[in-house]
């Protein structure tokens, strides 16, 4: 059908966008842009999952960038870098007094993704208590700051990524299962690049555009 067609150029002329980020033309780079395509045009959570270095956050970029999203904010949240006493904190913001040290209110970075994208970088790192209250951001759409019982409404895509075994870590009891699922709704796997050799000549030909862009410079 003609919506069909439609349809199949849309989808190449949006893969191709991502063909100077999402550097490829192995069947897995291919496979990997259409992915990517395919969950900007949804709300759904999406969980990236791959080896370290292997270029999960620029594909939760590309995701966000091609989405209804892309005017909001794209917030990032390295989930290993906060310590576990602040990572509520920062989350979901605390209002004035609420611990020790809490001179003022604050706002968390998930009202500030309002209308856009938050990304859990390294999501295998959540504490199991956070878990449930993302749990219920993404059950109910809510969030409630440290120190308030009083429901605030926000609007926020979660993509997360990690470079763990999340069900493993579900058998162990170290990751929830129902957060897992909630997260798990579309999973994007991006390829090592071992998976992927002959892409290497185009990968170290686009790293040399960038670096002869940045310095300026007509290096040949």
């Amino acid at each position: 059908s003609l919506d069909h067609l439609h349809d199949a150029e849309t989808l190449r002329q949006r893969c191709s966008q991502l063909a100077h980020t999402l550097v490829g033309n192995s069947e897995a780079m291919t496979n990997l842009r259409a992915q990517v395509v395919r969950a900007a045009s949804s709300q759904l959570s999406v969980l990236i999952q791959g080896e370290t270095g292997c270029g999960k956050d620029v594909v939760a970029q590309g995701i966000h960038e091609m989405s209804d999203r892309a005017s909001g904010p794209l917030v990032v949240v390295n989930c290993a870098a906060i310590p576990d006493t602040l990572l509520e904190s920062e989350l979901f913001g605390h209002t004035k007094g609420a611990f020790s040290g809490a001179d003022q209110a604050k706002e968390g970075l998930l009202a500030q993704a309002n209308g856009g994208t938050l990304f859990l970088d390294e999501v295998g790192d959540l504490p199991l208590s956070t878990q449930v209250k993302l749990l219920r951001v993404l059950e109910e759409k809510v969030i409630e700051r440290v120190g308030d019982h009083h429901a605030i409404p926000v609007d926020v895509r979660i993509i997360s990524a990690t470079n763990r075994d999340l069900p493993e870590m579900i058998a162990r009891g170290e990751f929830r299962q129902d957060f897992f699922y909630r997260i798990n709704v579309i999973p994007i796997r991006v390829p090592p690049l071992r998976e992927r050799v002959d892409d290497i000549p185009l990968l170290a030909r686009s790293f040399f555009n960038r670096i002869r862009l940045k310095s300026g410079k007509n290096i040949q």
